[in-house]
């Protein structure tokens, strides 16, 4: 079953959609979570909430419009709220793609250790962000999402968003070189 098909399946009351998309999104709607909130029992029950929600509020959305995009923005809305709510910040201890993408010509056992440390670098460097400019990592590099879409899911004007976003990536090479100059 498509995804659209899964939702109007849900638009009529049916709970087969809702499973469906569960069992295609569950995974990735944790990861994302998890990336934003290093903690990965919130991570699932963000994710749960996330996609009860969905299916609370189903009728309001235009089914001619992506799924997976909507419910990732909705995943990282509701990790900022869980921040938000906890009022204390947690550390970053994920993978991105991006992060994989970088580090993926590991091939020997001596490169993968050096892909270990740098991971362990990058992955302490991202830590070290306040909550919304990691929030702004995972849109941008995880899912991929453009300022305008970013922009729209935080609920802030797209100069915050870049604002946001060229913060955390200065701060990132900041600390990552500052990294490398150690070793």
């Amino acid at each position: 079953m498509h995804d659209v098909e899964a939702i109007r399946c849900l638009k009529r009351g049916e709970i087969d959609g809702l499973e469906v998309l569960a069992a295609r999104y569950q995974v990735r709607a944790v990861r994302t979570a998890y990336l934003v909130l290093q903690d990965e029992a919130l991570a699932e029950d963000v994710a749960q909430e996330t996609f009860l929600r969905v299916f609370q509020r189903i009728r309001f959305f235009d089914e001619t419009r992506p799924f997976e995009p909507y419910l990732m923005r909705s995943v990282v809305n509701a990790a900022l709220d869980t921040i938000e709510k906890l009022k204390h910040e947690k550390h970053f201890d994920g993978e991105t793609d991006e992060v994989e993408r970088l580090m993926s010509h590991a091939m020997s056992v001596e490169a993968q250790a050096e892909r270990s440390e740098l991971q362990e670098q990058i992955l302490a460097a991202i830590a070290s962000l306040p909550p919304r400019q990691r929030a702004v990592i995972v849109q941008r590099y995880y899912l991929e999402m453009s300022e305008n879409e970013m922009a729209q899911a935080l609920e802030a004007p797209a100069g915050t968003v870049k604002w946001l976003l060229n913060a955390a990536r200065s701060r990132l090479r900041v600390l990552l070189k500052s990294e490398r100059s150690v070793k």
